[in-house]
């Protein structure tokens, strides 16, 4: 099944069980996309404040979330802005 039939079996409300599958896969798919570009931004120079801003969440919310699950070898920033 591609992403736009996930999303399409999510957002169908005639089989919940169906549909609470295909949210549960998309957030699955969502979590490992965000970090994938959470290890772009870093690679990139970004700080975890600028990361933060522009997944809409505070520096310790992301930091939190992620500073244990990034790959290592990436040098962190250690900017605050």
């Amino acid at each position: 099944m591609n992403s736009s039939d996930v999303a399409a079996a999510a957002a169908d409300t005639t089989d919940p069980r169906a549909g609470l599958r295909a949210v549960a896969a998309l957030r699955a798919t969502s979590d490992a996309l965000e970090l994938r570009q959470v290890e772009a931004a870093l690679r990139s120079g970004m700080s975890w404040q600028s990361i933060a801003d522009a997944l809409g969440v505070t520096r310790q919310a992301v930091h939190k979330k992620y500073s244990k699950r990034v790959d290592p070898s990436i040098p962190i920033s250690r900017r605050r802005t």
